[in-house]
């Protein structure tokens, strides 16, 4: 991976990431099958970074990333409102792929462009200063984040593996914390239901630690 230049700032490596083509023009593997519409949002004084898998297609069709059910549920999660979630000062949302990469023949969601994380992702995140909170969600950016901060001991394994070892994360973490998350697709309904220590003892440390984050009291809500 090509270093970053000394003189790149994070303007211009956002502008160069939000005009990439590099899925089209140079795949690794078959081409992008539609046109790139790379989807972040990144301040560089945001305190919490959201490091999703990619964009699905309400996603790529809004340009706003989670904005959709997973995104509702997500924010539930967080203890955050709309208006903060996108508030790039705020809150910094950065999926490991950030193209919609498409459907399988099954209609699921295909895994995050590789080229992302290999043209962009260390660029990104030495361009600004260290966050204190990364939200992982999901493998792939657990795994990518776990290994950037120097946790690579808790990259392995599965992702319930991973989520169920928040506390040990949590304690071993320096400057940056980290907190592994299913992702908040419908689909893991049942994974949540199957798991009820998630909602009742990681959620609390996570809504605290963002409340802190934002100078905000905790807030209180049912799903």
């Amino acid at each position: 991976m090509p270093a970053m230049p000394p003189t790149e700032t994070l303007d211009t490596l956002l502008a160069q990431i939000r005009a990439c083509r590099a899925c089209v023009e140079h795949p690794l593997g078959r081409p992008l099958p539609h046109e790139p519409h790379p989807v972040l949002h990144m301040g560089a004084r945001a305190r919490i970074l959201i490091a999703g898998q990619a964009p699905g297609t309400k996603v790529h069709a809004s340009g706003l990333s989670f904005n959709d059910a997973s995104g509702e549920r997500l924010r539930f999660w967080l203890g955050v409102d709309r208006a903060t979630f996108y508030d790039a000062e705020t809150i910094a949302v950065a999926a490991m792929g950030f193209c919609f990469p498409g459907q399988d023949a099954k209609g699921g969601d295909l895994p995050p462009r590789k080229e992302c994380a290999r043209l962009w992702h260390d660029r990104l995140f030495a361009a600004r200063p260290p966050f204190d909170l990364v939200v992982a969600v999901g493998a792939d950016a657990q795994a990518y984040h776990l290994r950037r901060l120097g946790l690579e001991r808790f990259a392995g394994g599965g992702l319930t593996e991973r989520v169920a070892r928040w506390r040990e994360i949590w304690a071993a973490a320096g400057e940056t914390r980290v907190l592994s998350l299913p992702h908040p697709s419908w689909r893991n309904t049942g994974w949540l239901k199957r798991h009820p220590w998630f909602e009742a003892e990681l959620l609390p440390v996570l809504r605290a630690e963002v409340a802190r984050l934002l100078g905000q009291p905790p807030q209180r809500e049912s799903n």
